[in-house]
Protein backbone atom coordinates (compact mmCIF):
# COMPACT_ATOMS: atom_id res chain seq x y z
CA UNK A 1 0.00 0.00 0.00
CA UNK A 2 1.07 3.36 -0.65
CA UNK A 3 1.95 6.15 1.79
CA UNK A 4 -1.27 8.54 -0.31
CA UNK A 5 -3.28 5.67 0.31
CA UNK A 6 -2.18 5.43 4.08
CA UNK A 7 -2.04 8.80 5.29
CA UNK A 8 -4.90 10.27 3.60
CA UNK A 9 -5.17 13.86 5.63
CA UNK A 10 -2.85 16.42 6.30
CA UNK A 11 0.92 16.20 7.08
CA UNK A 12 2.12 18.64 9.51
CA UNK A 13 5.74 19.32 9.81
CA UNK A 14 7.52 21.59 12.57
CA UNK A 15 11.06 22.44 11.20
CA UNK A 16 14.11 24.79 11.03
CA UNK A 17 17.54 25.41 9.72
CA UNK A 18 18.96 24.16 6.83
CA UNK A 19 17.94 20.22 7.45
CA UNK A 20 14.33 20.82 8.60
CA UNK A 21 14.05 23.21 5.00
CA UNK A 22 15.85 19.58 3.38
CA UNK A 23 12.83 17.85 4.54
CA UNK A 24 10.29 19.98 3.66
CA UNK A 25 11.68 20.40 0.43
CA UNK A 26 11.39 16.23 0.12
CA UNK A 27 7.72 16.36 1.81
CA UNK A 28 6.69 18.99 -0.21
CA UNK A 29 7.75 16.86 -3.59
CA UNK A 30 6.23 13.78 -2.58
CA UNK A 31 2.62 14.89 -0.70
CA UNK A 32 -0.62 16.34 -3.29
CA UNK A 33 -0.85 19.61 -2.89
CA UNK A 34 -2.87 21.01 -0.09
CA UNK A 35 -1.54 18.03 2.42
CA UNK A 36 1.66 19.62 3.55
CA UNK A 37 1.61 22.42 6.43
CA UNK A 38 4.85 22.94 7.64
CA UNK A 39 4.92 24.91 11.04
CA UNK A 40 8.15 27.44 11.12
CA UNK A 41 10.53 28.14 13.93
CA UNK A 42 10.52 32.09 15.06
CA UNK A 43 12.29 32.00 17.90
CA UNK A 44 15.49 33.46 15.40
CA UNK A 45 13.46 35.87 13.99
CA UNK A 46 15.70 39.46 15.48
CA UNK A 47 15.43 43.14 14.43
CA UNK A 48 18.71 44.23 12.23
CA UNK A 49 19.44 47.35 10.82
CA UNK A 50 15.95 48.40 11.34
CA UNK A 51 14.29 45.76 9.53
CA UNK A 52 12.41 42.27 10.80
CA UNK A 53 14.70 39.24 9.60
CA UNK A 54 12.68 36.11 9.96
CA UNK A 55 15.82 33.50 9.20
CA UNK A 56 14.07 30.22 9.27
CA UNK A 57 10.94 31.10 7.30
CA UNK A 58 13.51 32.80 4.84
CA UNK A 59 14.87 29.16 4.27
CA UNK A 60 12.34 27.19 4.21
CA UNK A 61 10.85 29.85 1.42
CA UNK A 62 13.97 30.04 -0.82
CA UNK A 63 14.35 26.06 -0.83
CA UNK A 64 11.08 25.32 -1.54
CA UNK A 65 10.68 27.86 -4.10
CA UNK A 66 14.57 26.78 -5.44
CA UNK A 67 15.85 29.62 -4.82
CA UNK A 68 18.23 28.91 -2.04
CA UNK A 69 22.05 28.57 -2.46
CA UNK A 70 22.89 25.24 -2.29
CA UNK A 71 26.21 25.90 -1.09
CA UNK A 72 25.12 27.49 2.23
CA UNK A 73 21.69 25.93 2.19
CA UNK A 74 20.49 29.47 3.66
CA UNK A 75 20.36 32.10 1.72
CA UNK A 76 19.54 33.04 -2.07
CA UNK A 77 21.58 31.62 -5.02
CA UNK A 78 23.50 34.19 -7.84
CA UNK A 79 23.77 36.70 -4.85
CA UNK A 80 25.04 40.04 -5.02
CA UNK A 81 26.65 42.08 -2.19
CA UNK A 82 26.55 45.51 -3.30
CA UNK A 83 24.87 46.64 0.10
CA UNK A 84 26.96 44.74 2.23
CA UNK A 85 29.96 46.54 0.69
CA UNK A 86 28.16 50.02 0.94
CA UNK A 87 27.62 49.38 4.45
CA UNK A 88 30.67 48.28 5.47
CA UNK A 89 32.27 51.65 3.78
CA UNK A 90 30.20 53.12 6.39
CA UNK A 91 31.64 51.77 9.23
CA UNK A 92 27.78 49.98 9.79
CA UNK A 93 27.06 46.43 11.35
CA UNK A 94 28.25 43.43 8.94
CA UNK A 95 28.14 40.49 10.66
CA UNK A 96 24.74 39.32 9.51
CA UNK A 97 25.08 39.20 5.88
CA UNK A 98 22.08 40.46 3.89
CA UNK A 99 22.82 39.90 0.39
CA UNK A 100 20.87 42.46 -2.42
CA UNK A 101 18.16 40.32 -3.40
CA UNK A 102 17.44 38.88 -0.03
CA UNK A 103 17.43 41.98 1.21
CA UNK A 104 14.05 43.11 -0.57
CA UNK A 105 11.92 40.01 1.56
CA UNK A 106 13.17 41.72 4.94
CA UNK A 107 12.58 45.52 3.51
CA UNK A 108 8.78 44.00 2.49
CA UNK A 109 8.15 42.03 5.65
CA UNK A 110 8.95 44.97 7.93
CA UNK A 111 6.89 47.51 5.75
CA UNK A 112 3.63 45.12 5.84
CA UNK A 113 4.09 44.28 9.14
CA UNK A 114 4.09 48.67 9.99
CA UNK A 115 1.42 48.40 7.77
CA UNK A 116 -0.57 45.98 10.14
CA UNK A 117 -0.16 42.51 8.59
CA UNK A 118 0.65 39.60 10.56
CA UNK A 119 3.30 37.49 10.13
CA UNK A 120 1.37 34.88 8.61
CA UNK A 121 -0.77 36.77 6.28
CA UNK A 122 2.73 38.01 5.35
CA UNK A 123 4.26 34.81 4.56
CA UNK A 124 1.37 33.56 2.71
CA UNK A 125 2.07 36.36 0.89
CA UNK A 126 5.34 35.79 -0.18
CA UNK A 127 5.37 31.83 -0.61
CA UNK A 128 2.18 32.77 -2.91
CA UNK A 129 4.35 34.87 -5.17
CA UNK A 130 7.07 32.37 -4.98
CA UNK A 131 5.07 29.50 -6.27
CA UNK A 132 5.25 27.26 -2.88
CA UNK A 133 2.59 25.37 -3.18
CA UNK A 134 2.84 23.96 0.84
CA UNK A 135 1.12 26.00 3.78
CA UNK A 136 3.95 27.24 5.37
CA UNK A 137 2.92 28.98 8.66
CA UNK A 138 5.22 30.67 11.44
CA UNK A 139 4.89 28.81 14.54
CA UNK A 140 2.96 32.11 16.01
CA UNK A 141 2.42 35.77 14.89
CA UNK A 142 3.27 36.60 18.91
CA UNK A 143 7.23 37.70 19.06
CA UNK A 144 9.46 34.37 20.86
CA UNK A 145 12.81 35.02 21.11
CA UNK A 146 15.45 32.09 21.79
CA UNK A 147 17.97 33.27 24.47
CA UNK A 148 21.33 31.46 25.21
CA UNK A 149 23.34 32.11 28.61
CA UNK A 150 27.02 31.20 28.13
CA UNK A 151 30.62 31.82 29.19
CA UNK A 152 30.66 35.19 27.43
CA UNK A 153 27.36 36.09 28.94
CA UNK A 154 23.48 36.30 28.09
CA UNK A 155 23.16 36.45 23.87
CA UNK A 156 19.99 36.67 21.71
CA UNK A 157 20.39 33.72 19.35
CA UNK A 158 21.81 35.52 16.21
CA UNK A 159 24.35 36.78 18.12
CA UNK A 160 25.66 33.44 19.03
CA UNK A 161 25.11 31.78 15.80
CA UNK A 162 26.32 34.67 13.40
CA UNK A 163 28.20 36.75 15.17
CA UNK A 164 30.12 34.54 17.55
CA UNK A 165 29.61 31.51 15.13
CA UNK A 166 28.60 29.19 18.43
CA UNK A 167 31.52 29.54 19.89
CA UNK A 168 30.58 30.70 23.72
CA UNK A 169 30.11 27.72 25.89
CA UNK A 170 26.56 27.36 26.59
CA UNK A 171 24.81 26.95 30.23
CA UNK A 172 21.15 27.37 29.38
CA UNK A 173 18.50 27.91 27.01
CA UNK A 174 15.08 29.69 27.13
CA UNK A 175 12.52 31.15 24.89
CA UNK A 176 11.19 34.51 25.54
CA UNK A 177 7.66 34.91 25.38
CA UNK A 178 6.68 31.12 24.62
CA UNK A 179 4.75 30.49 27.88
CA UNK A 180 2.31 33.20 26.79
CA UNK A 181 2.44 32.98 23.02
CA UNK A 182 -0.22 31.94 20.96
CA UNK A 183 0.48 29.23 18.99
CA UNK A 184 -0.56 29.69 14.86
CA UNK A 185 -4.39 29.54 14.76
CA UNK A 186 -4.50 27.62 11.51
CA UNK A 187 -2.11 25.19 12.91
CA UNK A 188 -4.20 24.94 15.90
CA UNK A 189 -7.68 24.47 14.20
CA UNK A 190 -6.18 21.28 12.41
CA UNK A 191 -5.39 19.70 15.93
CA UNK A 192 -8.69 20.92 17.04
CA UNK A 193 -10.71 19.35 13.86
CA UNK A 194 -8.92 15.81 14.07
CA UNK A 195 -7.67 16.81 9.85
CA UNK A 196 -3.70 15.85 10.75
CA UNK A 197 -2.68 12.62 9.76
CA UNK A 198 0.76 12.96 10.93
CA UNK A 199 3.17 14.67 12.50
CA UNK A 200 6.60 14.87 11.31
CA UNK A 201 9.27 16.59 13.43
CA UNK A 202 12.42 17.45 11.04
CA UNK A 203 16.34 17.08 11.55
CA UNK A 204 16.74 20.75 12.66
CA UNK A 205 18.64 20.79 15.83
CA UNK A 206 16.26 19.98 18.46
CA UNK A 207 17.29 22.68 21.19
CA UNK A 208 17.55 25.88 19.00
CA UNK A 209 15.28 25.04 16.06
CA UNK A 210 12.29 22.64 17.68
CA UNK A 211 12.14 23.64 20.98
CA UNK A 212 10.94 27.40 20.53
CA UNK A 213 8.01 25.75 18.26
CA UNK A 214 6.93 23.33 21.78
CA UNK A 215 7.69 26.18 24.22
CA UNK A 216 4.26 27.19 23.53
CA UNK A 217 2.44 25.23 25.95
CA UNK A 218 -0.88 25.50 23.67
CA UNK A 219 0.88 23.72 20.97
CA UNK A 220 2.60 21.51 22.96
CA UNK A 221 -0.57 20.30 24.29
CA UNK A 222 -2.24 19.75 21.20
CA UNK A 223 0.48 17.65 19.88
CA UNK A 224 0.58 15.25 23.31
CA UNK A 225 -3.18 14.93 23.15
CA UNK A 226 -3.58 14.58 19.00
CA UNK A 227 -4.56 10.69 17.77
CA UNK A 228 -1.62 11.79 15.04
CA UNK A 229 1.54 9.29 15.23
CA UNK A 230 4.42 12.18 15.68
CA UNK A 231 7.78 10.56 14.29
CA UNK A 232 10.91 12.72 14.38
CA UNK A 233 13.65 12.67 12.38
CA UNK A 234 17.35 12.91 13.90
CA UNK A 235 19.55 15.55 13.17
CA UNK A 236 22.92 13.22 14.15
CA UNK A 237 24.20 10.43 12.52
CA UNK A 238 27.17 8.63 14.16
CA UNK A 239 27.17 11.29 16.93
CA UNK A 240 27.75 14.26 14.76
CA UNK A 241 24.96 16.96 13.79
CA UNK A 242 25.51 17.28 9.81
CA UNK A 243 25.46 20.73 10.05
CA UNK A 244 25.37 23.14 12.86
CA UNK A 245 26.20 23.12 16.52
CA UNK A 246 23.60 20.14 17.82
CA UNK A 247 26.08 18.18 18.96
CA UNK A 248 28.37 20.67 20.81
CA UNK A 249 25.56 22.11 22.51
CA UNK A 250 24.72 18.54 23.75
CA UNK A 251 27.69 17.85 25.38
CA UNK A 252 27.93 21.81 26.55
CA UNK A 253 24.83 20.94 28.56
CA UNK A 254 25.70 17.09 29.43
CA UNK A 255 24.10 15.01 27.14
CA UNK A 256 25.82 13.17 25.29
CA UNK A 257 25.41 13.30 21.46
CA UNK A 258 23.43 10.06 20.84
CA UNK A 259 20.06 8.75 19.81
CA UNK A 260 19.08 7.82 23.05
CA UNK A 261 19.19 11.38 24.07
CA UNK A 262 17.10 12.83 21.09
CA UNK A 263 14.89 10.57 22.41
CA UNK A 264 15.00 11.52 26.10
CA UNK A 265 14.81 14.99 25.07
CA UNK A 266 11.54 14.48 22.98
CA UNK A 267 10.28 11.95 25.43
CA UNK A 268 6.53 10.76 25.34
CA UNK A 269 5.93 13.55 22.78
CA UNK A 270 6.94 11.16 19.74
CA UNK A 271 6.13 7.68 19.24
CA UNK A 272 8.52 6.72 16.71
CA UNK A 273 12.04 7.87 15.81
CA UNK A 274 13.98 7.90 12.05
CA UNK A 275 17.41 7.19 12.22
CA UNK A 276 20.78 6.73 10.07
CA UNK A 277 22.22 3.37 8.96
CA UNK A 278 25.62 4.69 10.85
CA UNK A 279 22.87 4.30 14.13
CA UNK A 280 21.72 1.00 13.84
CA UNK A 281 23.06 -0.79 16.84
CA UNK A 282 21.23 1.81 18.65
CA UNK A 283 17.90 0.84 17.03
CA UNK A 284 16.76 -2.18 19.98
CA UNK A 285 18.06 0.48 22.96
CA UNK A 286 15.56 3.15 22.55
CA UNK A 287 12.50 2.16 23.62
CA UNK A 288 10.18 3.27 20.95
CA UNK A 289 9.33 2.70 17.40
CA UNK A 290 12.40 3.01 15.03
CA UNK A 291 13.20 3.12 11.30
CA UNK A 292 16.71 2.74 10.24
CA UNK A 293 17.61 4.38 6.71
CA UNK A 294 19.79 6.84 5.15
CA UNK A 295 19.31 9.49 6.91
CA UNK A 296 21.77 12.00 4.95
CA UNK A 297 20.22 14.28 2.38
CA UNK A 298 22.83 15.28 -0.17
CA UNK A 299 20.46 15.60 -3.44
CA UNK A 300 17.13 16.22 -4.36
CA UNK A 301 17.01 11.98 -4.34
CA UNK A 302 18.08 11.84 -0.79
CA UNK A 303 15.11 14.36 0.57
CA UNK A 304 12.19 12.61 -1.32
CA UNK A 305 13.23 9.24 -0.53
CA UNK A 306 13.68 10.69 3.32
CA UNK A 307 10.66 12.38 3.68
CA UNK A 308 9.33 8.54 1.85
CA UNK A 309 10.76 6.77 4.13
CA UNK A 310 8.98 9.14 7.31
CA UNK A 311 5.91 9.30 5.93
CA UNK A 312 5.88 5.57 5.78
CA UNK A 313 6.68 4.46 9.56
CA UNK A 314 4.01 6.97 10.77
CA UNK A 315 1.83 5.33 8.50
CA UNK A 316 3.16 2.11 10.09
CA UNK A 317 2.43 3.39 13.63
CA UNK A 318 -0.68 4.51 13.00
CA UNK A 319 -3.30 6.35 15.15
CA UNK A 320 -2.87 6.77 19.03
CA UNK A 321 -6.28 5.98 20.58
CA UNK A 322 -6.19 7.26 24.08
CA UNK A 323 -3.09 9.27 24.17
CA UNK A 324 0.35 8.94 24.05
CA UNK A 325 1.73 5.97 24.77
CA UNK A 326 4.61 6.01 27.60
CA UNK A 327 7.69 4.57 26.07
CA UNK A 328 10.07 2.49 27.92
CA UNK A 329 13.33 3.89 28.48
Amino acid sequence: MTTRAQLRGTIVALCGGVGGAKLALGLARVLPPGRLVLVVNTGDDFEHLGLRISPDIDTVLYTLAGLNNPETGWGRRGEAWNFMAAMESLGGETWFRLGDADLAIHVERTRRLAAGENLTQITRGFAERLGVAAELLPMSDDPVRTMLETDMGVLPFQHYFVRLRCAPKMRRIWFEGGETARPNPALMRLFADDAVDAVVVCPSNPFLSVDPILSMPLLRAALESTPAPIVAVSPLIARQAVKGPAAKIMAELGFEPTQRAIVEHYGCLIDGLVIDDADRDEAHRLGLAVEVTRTLMVGLDDREALARRALAFAARIGPRVGGRVTHAR
